[in-house]
């Protein structure tokens, strides 16, 4: 199944793209699913169905299971439980209840799925979130400490009420299984994003942002699409003033992007399926590619020189810049910073007996050095 995430800069018209984007795909005869907050239930039929994730009612039902699943450790502490009419999200609910939609997304009888993501920056950082948390849940729970699980019932037995132990690693095993399957969407090759911006001064800066943040999380950028263009061939002075401004602005996109779809302005909002097909054309979602282990980054070590002693591990970060990189390894891992973004890459078996001994960063690829430790390669007489 393809998935295709939308995002791009607020305002840039995310969800309208994505509408005609699932529209398009649908009319052209694929059973298509759109995931977004805001879409217009109108939109259904015709192979297109729509899913609205409901971030207050699945606070209320993530929280509620969890109270039912801890009540006896509850009723030992003297808790009084909530009901579900006084419950109200907390922060951070919209960005699991899209997280738990992405998972379902993929599990559907679809041909493609477009999901309409947050802005940009927030996009980014959900696509993050599922293995940060994960890793997270490993430091402080660690799997090996769970061994001890089979002593629990006797301890219970003895003790004469259940151990809240128990089902804290079982909500944690759950926990740890939702953002794996999370997770394995976003990583998964069959799913791209497409980044959607207004032409005009940020929106250089805005393309970049998004390739380094994509390539750290090994995040494949399908199109770019420049939204709402003014007609070039207006007779209004201060129509064309804008016009040839927003397309000196759209001649820079070119240059970095290289390809960039073009979606004309309307002029108005768009409404209804009608003036969505207006937005022709919308780039096709390409054929999903043969079942495959994701490129993730710093997974593989891509160039053995076993000659010199020396191993060069390769990490794709387009148009990072050396002053803005940062690298630090911490045991097994490397913690990888790249302006705004990091991340914990962990060291694949090859290099954890290694010593990082130089760093550089060559046309957008990071090129990390290490020597083995001695005994660990046999060196060529």
């Amino acid at each position: 199944m393809r998935i295709i995430l939308v995002t791009g800069p607020g305002g840039a018209g995310r969800t309208t793209v994505a509408a005609a984007t699932a529209l398009a795909e649908a009319r052209a005869g694929r059973r298509v699913l759109l995931v977004s907050e805001e879409a217009d239930p109108g939109l259904a039929g015709g192979g297109l169905s729509i899913l609205r994730p409901d971030p207050a009612a699945d606070f209320r039902r993530e929280f509620l299971a969890l109270q039912a699943r801890s009540g006896t450790a509850l009723d030992l502490l003297g808790a009084a439980p909530f009901e579900e009419a006084e419950l109200t999200e907390l922060p951070g609910s919209r960005q699991f209840a899209l997280l738990r939609a992405l998972r379902d997304a993929a599990q559907g009888a679809h041909d493609l799925a477009v999901v309409d993501l947050p802005p940009l920056p927030e996009a980014l950082a959900l696509l993050a979130l599922p293995e940060q948390l994960r890793r997270y849940l490993r430091r402080l729970l660690p799997p090996e400490r769970q061994a001890a699980r089979a002593l629990r019932p006797m301890l219970a037995q003895l003790a004469g009420v259940p151990m809240p132990a128990q089902w804290l690693y079982e909500t944690t095993a759950r926990w740890e299984a939702e953002l794996a399957a999370a997770q394995a969407v976003a990583d998964a090759p069959t799913t791209s994003v497409r980044l959607v911006l207004e032409p005009g001064p940020a929106a250089v800066r805005a393309l970049r942002t998004a390739r380094l943040g994509l390539a750290l999380q090994g995040l494949a950028l399908d199109a770019v699409v420049a939204n709402r263009l003014l007609p070039a061939d207006s007779e209004d002075p201060w129509l064309a003033g804008l016009t040839a401004q927003q397309h000196r602005h759209l001649a820079e996109l070119r240059t970095a992007a290289g390809v960039v779809h073009e979606l004309p302005h309307l002029g108005r909002d768009p409404r209804g399926a009608e003036d969505l097909a207006l937005l022709a054309p919308v780039p096709p979602a390409a054929p999903a590619p043969a079942p495959a282990p994701a490129p993730v980054p710093g997974r593989e070590v891509e160039d053995r020189r076993e000659e010199d002693g020396v191993l060069v591990w390769h990490i794709a970060l387009p148009g990072a810049v050396k002053e803005e990189l940062a690298l630090v390894r911490r045991g097994d891992e490397l913690l990888l910073t790249v302006g705004p973004f990091r991340r914990h890459l962990p060291l694949p078996p090859a290099l954890r007996r290694c010593t990082v001994t130089g760093a550089g960063l060559v046309e957008g690829d990071l090129r990390i050095r290490f020597t083995p430790d001695p005994g660990l390669w046999p060196r060529t007489p």
